[in-house]
Formats: C-alpha cells, structure tokens, sequence
C-alpha cells in the first residue's frame, strides 16, 4: 500500500509522523507522495484541508485519516498515542472507507475568459473587498433574493460544523446530499429585505450569485483567499466528486458534535 503524510510542521505533529513512519517501515507500505492510497494527516482539520487540496486531483483513489495533535476536530480521529495500533489497523486492512458529500464552486466572468472551478470540502465565502456585498440570489435558474450585507457563505455538511455554524447555519450531518447557504450580517428594514435564514439546498439545486455592483470579490475556498476580478457570476452545486476517509471505529457525528460544542463547556 502506497501511503504520503501531510504534517501541521509543528515539533510535536513533525515527531509523530516521523514515529508514524518508522512504524509503517516494519509494514509492506510504500511512501509516495504523487500517488497514494492512504493519506495520514497529522496535525488538525487545517491540515487536512490542507492534504485534501493537495490531492483533490485524485480523491477515486485516496482515502485520508486524520491524527490530532492539538484540539479535537471533526476529520482528526485518532489521538498521537493511538499512532501504532492505527499502522496494525491500516496493514490488516481493518477499515471502510466512508464518502461524503464536496462543493463545486464556477466563477464566471463578463470578459472572454475561461471559467475558474474549485473544490470545496468545508465552505466557500464571498465579500466584497471594500463595500457591501449586494448580490441577486437565483436558485435554479429563478430569482429568489437580492442580498444586501457583509457577505454569503455556502457550506458542505461536513463543513456545516465550522464557518458556517458561527454564522449562525444549522449543523447537517455531513451523510446528507446538501449544501447550505448562510447569510453574513444581512442588512434588513423597511428597504431591503432578505430570507434571514440559512438555506438547505438538495444535491439537485444550483445557486448562482450574480452581482448587482461591483465585479470583484473576495472569494474564499476552504483555507484558500483569493481576489477574483470582473466577475460574470459565482455559481454553487452539490459536486458529483466526494472525499474518500477511512474509517477504523464507528464515527458518532453527534457525539462529536457534543464533545465539541456543549460537553466542555459545562
């Protein structure tokens, strides 16, 4: 089995996945970092999201593990003491590999210019650099909204539990074919009226952002920042693509969402 390691580069996560190494040398693994079956990511769900970019390119073929080294996060599973009972499970082959649901992100532009896709596995977020954001909302082709205020947000159920939660979103067990609209600081009076409430969009829907005034944007994808200038539209659907895990134990999404959000905190 050929396997790569993303590392947070921290002492602590660079230490473990040097440990993890030497224990994967006793194992019929091969290291490659072009084109691996397994990718250990050690350090917190930005490291992974990191890893998935990394190799977004050929998710058919690569399933991820995620390794805390810090707080616990909804991709890490296992904790650095667990390293060598992991290596035993990935030789003995003791895993599902479980699928969940990715972003397609197109933005368009008013000039002759090919379009720009990406791939999300937590969210994609629009701003307007200086102003506020305004924006037409078509859902499916039909108009739904003009969007007035700091910006939108569009998450995957699996990224439901981060950026988009502290807008206000709702939690969506990341099993579910959906993806999730959250408004940023809306502006709403006797003027200007929006929705107010995060959307659930179906796998089948496709939301299009098109702007009202100004044509550049910023545009974040996941951990990615990124200026886009005379924007056309920005166009949002559930991806045919899906991230592959690795799945060692039974994952209870609540359970985790108890211990992350409520448990602590008495």
């Amino acid at each position: 089995m050929k396997y790569a390691i993303q590392s947070r580069n921290d002492k602590v996560s660079n230490q473990l996945m040097d440990e993890a190494i030497d224990y994967l040398k006793g194992f019929d693994f091969t290291y490659d970092n072009e084109e691996p079956d397994i990718v250990l990511s050690i350090g917190g769900d930005g490291t992974l999201l990191h890893a998935f970019h990394k190799y977004s390119h050929r998710l058919k073929e690569t399933a991820f593990v995620g390794i805390h080294t810090g707080h616990l996060g909804f991709y890490a599973d296992w904790q650095p003491a667990e390293i060598e009972k992991l290596v035993i499970s990935l030789a003995r082959k003791e895993y599902d590999v479980i699928e969940y649901p990715l972003l397609d992100v197109t933005i368009n532009y008013r000039e002759e210019k090919e379009s720009t896709r990406y791939l999300a596995l937590n969210e994609s977020s629009v701003k307007s650099p200086e102003v506020t954001l305004v924006m037409d909302v078509e859902l499916n082709g039909k108009h739904f909204e003009r969007f007035r205020g700091d910006g939108l947000c569009m998450s995957t159920p699996s990224g439901s539990t981060a950026y988009n939660k502290a807008l206000g979103g709702a939690i969506v067990h990341p099993s579910l074919l959906t993806m999730q609209l959250t408004e940023m600081a809306s502006i709403n009076n006797r003027v200007f009226r929006t929705v107010g409430s995060p959307l659930i969009l179906p796998a089948h829907h496709i939301c299009v952002l098109k702007p009202v005034r100004g044509p550049d944007f910023m545009v974040t994808v996941d951990h990615l920042q990124l200026l886009h200038k005379d924007v056309k539209s920005i166009e949002y659907q559930v991806s045919k693509q899906k991230v592959r895990f690795a799945r060692f134990r039974p994952f209870p999404f609540w359970r985790r969402v108890k211990d992350s959000f409520i448990e602590n905190g008495g």
